[in-house]
């Protein structure tokens, strides 16, 4: 290995940590916003949702742009251009109409994950890229990040943390363009970046990953985004207690994932998969029955983040290995829309049930479930794909 290669590690796993912080700049403000502004429910939910849905779709184009120009061009770019809508928040945070519109813009930081992947992909063999994919996907941390630090510095003065954050993303873009560097046996291909996504979608190394990934990076997403909302309607927590305590599960998850990777590499991806969800199939239903949250629920909520962490670990893993290098910019913006995207169903399950049982139970036994029929199509039907990693030994 050489030292570019941990360079270029570091600085993806910097910059999505940075980005990732940005692109969660609103949840851990919505109670905010809804008070001062007096939103109504639905209005507060689509505060939140606009940045997450922008970022998980987006990842797409950037992924298939990062294919075409490289990560040298792209993270620095992406980066830098997320400044504009921090910084428009400052003046936004007056009117929902502004903040709804600032927060699609906003959704350009959650995108950096499929420029990070084809960067670490190119530099590091086959036989240790689930490990490294695995620690770029500690950048995920930055939503955990954001929930912890964002009410915190928003207690000080109300402007600081964006100005924390656009700092923060400078520094990153200046470092990125000077210190980021493709693979130079990297090859950019001439085609058309609008033309790679529908190549990338007609791989079956795409699409498969692509729900496994809905399943374990979804509910990490779901936790940063509904579970402060769980922890205080169900537990009756503080909004400062409840976003430590989802921060502290995105933390773990995000954490675990360098695990998933590294077991990846020296077992198949799906077989890590499998385990990892059902894991957190158990757990889910453990929840279910409504523990006392010291000690049991909490634990048994940081076991399942620390299952969903390892599972989304290993399925980059397992995409690492089925797909060619010079698609992977596109397969994996396909793969991350889908676990950003899959980051709803969770909230909107719970929610549902909730609103119409007056519990959780009936919830947490549906995404185990889900988490269950993941595992198992993991180890019934991807444990043969990629026998070889994909690009050699």
């Amino acid at each position: 290995m050489t030292v570019a290669a941990y360079r270029n590690l570091i600085l993806a796993t910097t910059g999505c940590a940075v980005t990732f912080w940005a692109w969660n700049l609103l949840p851990p403000l919505s109670h905010t916003f809804r008070t001062g502004l007096s939103l109504t429910g639905t209005e507060t939910a689509a505060l939140v949702a606009a940045p997450l849905l922008v970022g998980s779709l987006g990842g797409v184009p950037v992924g298939a742009l990062t294919d075409r120009f490289g990560a040298r061009v792209m993270f620095p770019l992406v980066s830098g251009l997320t400044i504009v809508p921090v910084l428009l928040l400052i003046p936004a945070r007056q009117s929902f109409a502004m903040l709804l519109a600032v927060g699609f813009l906003l959704g350009l930081g959650g995108t950096t994950f499929a420029i990070g992947v084809p960067l670490v992909n190119a530099w590091f063999p086959p036989r240790r890229r689930g490990l490294a994919l695995g620690i770029l996907g500690t950048g995920t941390a930055g939503i955990a990040l954001s929930g912890y630090l964002t009410p915190r510095i928003h207690h000080y003065d109300e402007n600081l943390p964006y100005l924390v954050v656009a700092t923060a993303l400078a520094l990153f873009a200046f470092l990125g363009a000077l210190m980021i560097s493709d693979h130079p046996d990297q090859h950019l291909p001439r085609t058309s970046a609008a033309a790679r996504p529908s190549r990338a979608g007609r791989l079956r190394g795409t699409w498969e990953p692509a729900a496994l990934y809905a399943i374990a990076f979804g509910g990490i997403v779901a936790a940063g985004v509904y579970l402060p909302v769980y922890l205080r309607t169900w537990y009756h927590l503080g909004v400062t207690e409840a976003g430590t305590g989802a921060a502290g599960c995105v933390l773990v998850a995000a954490f675990f994932r360098p695990l998933g990777g590294w077991c990846a590499d020296r077992v198949h991806p799906a077989v890590v998969t499998a385990w990892s969800l059902g894991a957190a199939a158990l757990c889910a239903i453990i929840q279910a029955f409504d523990p006392a949250l010291n000690p049991v629920g909490a634990v048994d909520l940081l076991v399942m983040a620390a299952g969903l962490g390892a599972a989304a670990g290993a399925v980059v893993a397992l995409v690492a290995r089925v797909t060619p290098q010079e698609r992977i910019g596109g397969v994996a913006g396909i793969v991350g829309a889908a676990g950003g995207l899959g980051g709803f169903l969770p909230a909107l399950v719970l929610g549902a049930v909730h609103r119409g049982k007056g519990t959780y139970s009936l919830g947490f036994l549906l995404l185990s479930d889900l988490a269950l029929a993941g595992g198992v199509y993991a180890l019934a039907r991807m444990r043969t794909a990629g026998a070889a990693p994909a690009g050699g030994s």
